[in-house]
């Protein structure tokens, strides 16, 4: 008995491409080249939801650095006297200081520096 896979394998491509909506040419309209993108774009999609975590932790690190230099710390030091101090304020927080409140940050950076003179 034969059996046709008509209304099935529409439903199945239409869902991929679909999916596949924003890629360029071909990869968009026809169904084996959106299905070898899509499965490529799922694998970076995995990829970078944890390569993001990082960058974002790299850009928060530049931006306390920069900051810290112009209150007359380096970065590791500037850690070095929060910790000495008992403040507990994590990467972001510092970061958003260092750009939108630089008074706050100056104050912070006061108290480190003072905790690394004791």
């Amino acid at each position: 008995m034969r059996v046709k896979t008509g209304i099935v394998r529409r439903r199945r491509h239409k869902k991929l491409l679909k999916l596949a909506r924003g890629f360029y040419s071909g990869r968009r309209k026809h169904f084996r080249k959106a299905k070898e993108q899509l499965e490529r774009s799922l694998v970076y999609a995995y990829r970078d939801r944890r390569n993001k975590k990082r960058d974002f932790r790299r850009l928060w690190i530049v931006r306390i650095n920069a900051a810290a230099r112009l209150n007359g710390l380096s970065y590791s030091r500037f850690m070095h006297g929060l910790k000495l101090a008992n403040i507990e304020l994590d990467r972001k927080i510092l970061a958003d200081m260092a750009m939108n409140a630089p008074e706050s940050f100056a104050k912070v950076a006061n108290v480190a520096k003072e905790a690394i003179a004791k």
